[in-house]
């Protein structure tokens, strides 16, 4: 058995109100603010989040015998009822998550953290909250971006968030193999420094590595930033152990088998709602002996597609590959700029394994951008990249900070329908965005100017790339950025990763539901799925339905029905409530 890290049980390393650790936040640079500023037309204002002593934060109404119960199971010390415990296990990291935290709002906080430290006190905390009638979050990294850790509340006594954070041990090393155990608890960084010791990787970079759990990679079917190369989580996955209300599930005992369906798929993905993770088997790969990456510059997205799918068609992908649209590249977030001011589009191309193969794999991709007009870059722009490839949610941070808005939103599609797919998710964010800020103009028209902004710059109006959000717009200032890239790449077709940010009016909470759901609905419309690898949580729910019929949902009751029969496990989440 090999113990990994001490466990991260109080989170206090993390900040409440925003993403990671307090010493990587800064604000946002300025001549990004006033370049923003100016082409939102906004005046200057900053948001801070509320201090913690000012949160508006229920009393718990844990009782003294589910205290007593819990207790019983996994100690005193590891069911916590503090506000510091209660509010980092609140909701996940959206940005909805973090504005009504930042407001104040922890109205729907746990009523109380616990901490397992193995399998049979899972099962075992699972028997007392049904008996009880407690809901019960299950709790990794924290980093669901779709409401994945916003349970339904009603019709229970409580709700609990059962923290892996113990579970995070690598417990099992199959060399011969190449196959690992370990425990769900244990985050990204964790599990490579472990595997590392014994020469392996497992090749799973997410942009929430740093702070997302194995379990929660997964429950979502997370896929890493390197899936071209080493495929997404569900494809690295051999078999989990689950605790459910009903029992002990296994799963996979074999590299491949007939025997029947392969009901590991039922549980990937499943988002806690069926049961909770407690060992996964996980194949793995030996370290990289060469690594390299590399930035290109092509004329244009569908330049830039055309040549992904003939990679991806010949077999030829390099490890990453991350093209972004004209519009992140011009916004310099595809490479730290090098090479932005001259127009295109920016495609990273990463290499990892042994050398000879770095070397022909990386000119044989070489040879097919060369023919497709492509322009390289130099290894510089993708060692930039690699140096911030993790940063984007503190820049987010930064951007709430300073008054802006800041969201993204992913799908995937065939490669027949792929321009089409990216045009209309495009436009009508475009669209959405323009509407709300032409709505937001009348109501503060009407209203006179809001009180309490702060004197800034004076930005003149930019023409520019569309979006919305929170903060005062004057008429003429774009309604916000519009951005994407393809980042997870396949024979059949890709990813389209969207990225907006855009002033930050009043409500900004509610006007990006109203946006997201317009450009949810152009998914759906177009062909593409809901959720490339973000899961279904909460907010995708209302779409689940038109992406795999209403006899799919009643197969996904079912299964939840027999593993929770009490319905006690993420309510609400993936699965909708009966009603």
């Amino acid at each position: 058995m090999y113990v990994v890290t001490a466990s991260t049980t109080n989170r206090s390393g993390t900040v409440w109100w925003g993403w990671g650790a307090p010493d990587a936040h800064t604000p946002l640079a300025e001549d990004i603010r006033s370049l923003l500023e100016a082409a939102f037309a906004v005046a200057r204002q900053d948001t801070p989040p509320v201090g913690l002593d000012e949160l508006h934060l229920p009393a718990s109404s844990l009782s003294v015998e589910a205290s007593e119960a819990l207790a019983g199971v996994v100690g005193p010390a590891w069911v916590r009822v503090d506000a510091g415990s209660r509010v980092r296990r609140c909701r996940g990291r959206s940005t909805a998550d973090l504005l009504r935290l930042r407001a104040g709002d922890a109205l729907d906080a746990p009523d109380a953290v616990v901490l397992p430290a193995g399998h049979d006190e899972v099962l075992a905390v699972l028997r007392v909250c049904a008996r009880l009638r407690l809901a019960v979050v299950p709790f990794g990294g924290g980093t669901s971006v779709v409401g994945g850790l916003a349970p339904a509340r009603g019709g229970f006594a409580g709700v609990v968030a059962l923290d892996l954070a113990r579970l995070d041990r690598l417990t099992a090393v199959d060399a011969e193999s190449q196959v690992v155990t370990c425990e769900p608890g244990l985050r990204g960084p964790a599990l490579e420094a472990a595997l590392a010791a014994h020469g392996f990787t497992l090749g799973h970079r997410p942009q929430s590595w740093e702070y997302a759990s194995v379990g929660g990679f997964a429950a979502t079917r997370s896929s890493g930033q390197a899936s071209a190369g080493y495929g997404r989580f569900d494809s690295l996955v051999v078999g989990l152990r689950i605790a459910t209300p009903a029992g002990t599930w296994e799963l996979g005992r074999a590299p491949a088998s007939a025997a029947g369906p392969d009901l590991r798929q039922l549980a990937l993905g499943s988002e806690g709602a069926f049961g909770v993770i407690t060992q996964l088997r996980l194949r793995v790969r030996p370290l990289p002996a060469a690594t390299h990456y590399e930035g290109w510059r092509l004329a244009g997205f569908a330049a830039g597609t055309a040549a992904l799918r003939e990679l991806a068609q010949r077999d030829l992908l390099p490890t990453v590959a991350r093209l972004s649209d004209e519009t992140e590249t011009a916004a310099g977030l595809a490479g730290g700029g090098i090479g932005a001011d001259a127009g295109g589009c920016r495609l990273i191309a990463g290499y990892e394994g042994e050398a000879d193969w770095v070397a022909a794999r990386q000119a044989a991709v070489a040879e097919v951008l060369g023919a497709a007009g492509g322009v390289p870059l130099g290894a510089e722009a993708g060692t930039q990249w690699v140096r911030g490839r993790f940063h984007g949610p503190y820049l987010r941070d930064a951007l709430l900070d300073a008054g802006m808005f800041a969201e993204t939103l992913e799908t995937a599609g065939f490669w027949s329908a792929l321009p089409g797919l990216y045009t209309r998710v495009r436009d009508t964010l475009v669209a959405a965005l323009t509407a709300e800020q032409a709505a937001g103009q009348t109501v503060r028209q009407a209203a006179g100017p809001p009180a309490g902004a702060t004197a800034g710059p004076a930005g003149e109006a930019a023409a520019g790339p569309a979006g919305a959000g929170a903060g005062e717009a004057a008429a003429g200032g774009a309604p916000g950025l519009v951005m994407c890239h393809v980042s997870h790449v396949y024979p059949t077709g890709a990813s389209l990763y969207f990225t907006v940010v855009c002033p930050g009016r009043d409500d900004p909470v509610a006007r990006w539901r109203r946006v997201k759901a317009a450009a949810s609905r152009a998914i759906v419309e177009t062909g593409g799925t809901i959720t490339h690898h973000h899961a279904v949580g909460v907010d995708h729910q209302p779409w689940l339905t038109a992406e795999i019929g209403d006899l799919g949902v009643a197969v996904l009751r079912a299964v939840k029905h027999t593993l929770d029969p009490d319905g006690i496990l993420n309510p609400g989440v993936l699965v909708p409530r009966a009603t």
